[in-house]
């Protein structure tokens, strides 16, 4: 979909088996410190991360943010107005997926979703020096969110706003469809945008659907987010 944009990343058990398979790929045994909970300081971003949560997401997360702040984690609302310009910065994957994706469409679309094929298509409309003003308003942006990150060990939001949605509805609506897409991607491509690292984990009860809880951070803090990740988990299964 997207050079500048598309990441690896593993499905695991545990943040624990999170950190085998990093060291694995990373070839280098990762060294995680062991982080007490207590007195992280964590940002909660009311800006845009917490729009349209179904009632269900909102309830566990709601649920899973006092059980961390009574193991001693300091949560802080915080609005990150910087997350307002994700938007209009996140259009790579129109552009870097046609320029894949072109030769292949001309020859065999028929053998494409119709809808993935229309979502590639518009970026046929992106212009080079669009593209390259893209990536430099891009690099500043994450200059200034890495700024604001500074004060914090982690930021941490629902993964996504919504659970599963029933699969009927999409297939029989195109604007029902993309109306879901984009909010299930919402959370986690604004933090692939900042070209950040992520653990999810669930916050959901036990037999209810499923809930993730993101621990997000910048470029290249993968072991203090997957620290952090681990206290939060330790917490919420306790």
């Amino acid at each position: 979909m997207s050079t500048t944009l598309d990441t690896i990343c593993a499905m695991t058990r545990s943040v624990e088996d999170c950190i085998l398979v990093d060291s694995i790929i990373a070839d280098n045994a990762l060294s995680i410190p062991d982080l007490p909970l207590a007195g992280l300081r964590l940002a909660v971003p009311s800006t845009l991360m917490l729009d349209a949560l179904d009632p269900h997401v909102a309830a566990s997360f709601s649920a899973a943010l006092s059980r961390l702040s009574a193991a001693g984690a300091k949560i802080i609302d915080m609005p990150f107005t910087l997350l307002d310009e994700a938007a209009d910065l996140n259009k790579f994957s129109g552009a870097e997926s046609f320029a894949w994706h072109r030769g292949l469409l001309a020859n065999r679309e028929a053998e494409y979703d119709a809808r993935v094929a229309k979502r590639i298509r518009t970026g046929a409309a992106m212009s080079a020096a669009d593209y390259i003003d893209l990536h430099r308003k891009r690099r500043e942006w994450i200059t200034r969110m890495e700024d604001a990150l500074g004060p914090f060990d982690s930021l941490i939001m629902p993964t996504t706003p919504l659970v599963a949605p029933p699969i009927a509805e999409l297939e029989a609506s195109e604007d029902a469809f993309f109306k879901a897409n984009g909010l299930l991607l919402r959370n986690p491509s604004t933090i692939n945008l900042l070209d950040g690292c992520a653990v999810s984990v669930p916050c959901h009860d036990e037999g209810t659907l499923p809930v993730g809880l993101m621990i997000a951070g910048p470029a290249m803090a993968d072991r203090k987010v997957l620290a952090v990740a681990r206290a939060i988990e330790s917490a919420l299964q306790s």
